[in-house]
C-alpha cells in the first residue's frame, strides 16, 4: 500500500515540475526599443552580466523601435569597513560604480552614474569569501542591468 502512494507521488511531482514553462523574464517582452552596440570598459566580471542582461533586448525587424548605443565603464571596489584589535577584517564593503552613455544617432541622451553598494562580514574560509563575492557582484550588476533598461525605457516614451 505504501509503496503504491509513494509511485503515485513522485509521478504526481515529477509531472508538476517538468511541465512548468519556466522562461527568462526579459526573453519574450517587448520594449519598444533595441539596443544597436553595447560598449564595454572596465571590470570585466561586472560588464559580462549587465551585457548578458541587455542582450536579452533583442533586435527586431521592426522599423518603428527606436535604437539606442550604450557605452558602459564600470569599476569594482573592495573597502575594509571594520577592523578586529588584531587589524584583521571584520566587515567589506564592496562598490560597483557604472557610468553609461545612452546615444541615438550619435547625440548623447542621457550621460549617469549608478553606484551600488553591499556591506558584508568576513568569512574565515576563503574559498567561501570569494563564492559570496560572486554572488553579491552578480546581484549588484543585475540592477545596475534593471536601473539602464528601466531608464532607456523612461527615454522611449518621451
Amino acid at each position: 500500500m505504501n509503496k503504491s502512494i509513494i509511485k503515485n507521488l513522485l509521478i504526481v511531482f515529477t509531472l508538476t515540475l517538468t511541465s512548468c514553462s519556466y522562461e527568462p523574464v526579459f526573453l519574450k517582452k517587448d520594449y519598444g526599443f533595441e539596443l544597436n552596440t553595447i560598449d564595454l570598459l572596465g571590470e570585466k566580471d561586472v560588464n559580462r552580466i549587465i551585457d548578458d542582461r541587455l542582450k536579452l533586448i533583442k533586435k527586431s525587424k521592426d522599423n518603428k523601435k527606436n535604437s539606442f548605443d550604450l557605452k558602459i565603464n564600470s569599476n569594482k571596489q573592495k573597502n575594509i569597513i571594520s577592523k578586529n584589535s588584531q587589524g584583521d577584517p571584520l566587515k567589506f564593503e564592496l562598490v560597483l560604480l557604472t557610468s553609461f552613455e545612452i546615444i541615438k544617432d550619435n547625440k548623447i541622451l542621457l550621460n549617469r552614474e549608478i553606484e551600488k553598494k553591499y556591506i558584508y562580514n568576513n568569512v574565515s574560509d576563503k574559498f567561501k569569501l570569494e563564492q559570496n563575492e560572486n554572488i553579491i557582484i552578480n546581484n549588484l550588476a543585475e540592477k545596475i542591468s534593471e536601473v539602464i533598461i528601466s531608464l532607456i525605457l523612461n527615454i522611449n516614451d518621451s
